[in-house]
């Protein structure tokens, strides 16, 4: 194989017809556009869903619900991931919001809500947003204690 004897794979390239080339191309005068009206002229671009002044679907469609403009998202952390922190010795005592923000596990704005899924052995403080009640049933039970922000 040489560079002489190079070219692109079956199929792969497609030549279009050169447009405005004369008429022996069938392709000249009107490049192919048909005479006058918007489609004919240069800079027209119809807009997306256009479906030639039918309804277009994303109208006809009924939309559902709304969103609630109050809404406030919290970030889980579930009781599970505070005791294999613990057991791998990435917290002593502690969790808050900044630490939590170190590890990665929220960004910068994030609300945490602790949650009670799986269980924890260690007595532990744990500062947080929110908490469930089983949440802090489990952590007080294990000699710990919760203090929402």
């Amino acid at each position: 194989m040489k560079l002489s004897n190079l070219k692109p794979a079956e199929g792969s390239v497609k030549k279009d017809k050169r447009l405005g080339r004369g008429e022996g191309s069938k392709k000249g005068g009107t490049s192919g556009r048909g005479h006058k009206g918007a489609k004919s002229r240069s800079g027209y671009s119809r807009t997306p869903g256009f479906e030639g002044g039918q309804m277009p679907l994303y109208r006809r469609v009924p939309k559902f619900g709304f969103k609630n403009i109050n809404r406030v998202e919290y970030k889980p952390l579930n009781l599970s991931v505070i005791q294999d922190w613990i057991e791998r010795g990435r917290i002593k005592d502690y969790v808050d919001v900044d630490i939590l923000y170190d590890y990665k596990f929220i960004q910068k704005n994030d609300k945490v809500k602790l949650l009670a899924k799986g269980e924890i052995k260690a007595p532990i403080t744990v500062k947080v947003h929110k908490a469930s009640k089983k949440a802090i049933e489990a952590i007080e039970k294990a000699g710990g204690k919760v203090e929402l922000i």
